[in-house]
């Protein structure tokens, strides 16, 4: 049986959108409390009657996140432009090697506005 799983993670930290209208409030320092849903896809095993393990999860993705947490997100390199497009793209990159079955990362930004990535380097 192939399931999806998912967990989630959250952090807060500041950015501005340098690449954007000054005229847009994004141009401007600001902040959130960012969302992150990691979703691994793979083949449940018949004899635990798991996929992957949440807490594995964990360990490759929590050092990766607080590389983020409270920090000014345009510091980070790869993320001078720090657009939930490009943050997406960041997380896959530095996760993806140790996650297998890595299907999705979305970032929501806030309550109505978020961002999915699922793994096409060869279009970014």
């Amino acid at each position: 049986m192939i399931v999806d799983i998912s967990k989630d993670f959250h952090f807060e930290a500041a950015h501005r959108l340098p690449n954007i209208s000054p005229d847009n409030k994004c141009y401007r320092l600001h902040g959130h409390s960012y969302l992150i849903t990691i979703t691994l896809e793979g083949l449940v095993d018949k004899h635990t009657g798991i996929f992957f393990d949440y807490n594995d999860i964990s360990k490759v993705v929590d050092p990766v996140i607080d590389r983020l947490d409270h920090y000014y997100l345009n510091e980070i390199e790869g993320l001078e432009n720090p657009t939930a497009e490009n943050l997406a793209y960041w997380l896959w990159i530095n996760i993806n090697a140790e996650l297998p079955g890595l299907k999705r990362v979305n970032i929501r930004e806030t309550c109505t506005a978020s961002c999915g990535y699922e793994g096409d380097p060869e279009n970014w």
